[in-house]
């Protein structure tokens, strides 16, 4: 399975990025995992966030490939469990396609790219950290993957 992350932010802080680099390494080798960054819109003092949304998501949507399943990570997606993220990811290994799963920024992703997702999923309904979701995000995965694979990382 092909998976990739599409972040806005370039800038996450150092424990952001070693959480993410030991996540990245405990994934079986047929789980490609790959990390994009993409920088986040200049925001000033006239409060156009969804201008600053509609930038992100052109700069989103040019590492989309040209078939994909598409997921994106919103405070109003689905709330699922573990349990529940692991039969979406075998679901998500059976259609062949990759996977990219979109953490938006600031402001959270325009309407439109919304829209072009086959699925909105929320991790928590706590306010989190964008630098944050990322290591949440990945450890959920890893835990899901751990599921599926019957590995003891697990436990109800």
């Amino acid at each position: 399975m092909r998976c990739k992350i599409i972040a806005v932010g370039t800038k996450p802080p150092p424990w952001v990025k070693a959480g993410v680099e030991d996540y990245s390494k405990r994934f079986p080798s047929d789980f490609k995992l790959s990390l994009v960054e993409i920088k986040a819109a200049q925001r000033n003092d006239t409060n156009n966030s969804e201008r600053w949304m509609q930038q992100e998501a052109q700069a989103i949507e040019a590492q989309l490939p040209e078939r994909c399943h598409l997921v994106v990570l919103d405070e109003h997606g689905a709330d699922i469990t573990t349990r529940q993220l692991a039969t979406r990811m075998e679901r998500w290994q059976s259609i062949g396609l990759e996977i990219v799963i979109v953490i938006g920024g600031p402001d959270g992703l325009a309407v439109n790219l919304k829209q072009r997702a086959q699925e909105t999923l929320r991790l928590s309904s706590l306010t989190l950290p964008h630098a944050l979701v990322r290591v949440l995000l990945l450890e959920q995965l890893f835990r899901a993957r751990s599921i599926i694979d019957n590995h003891p990382y697990h436990r109800d």
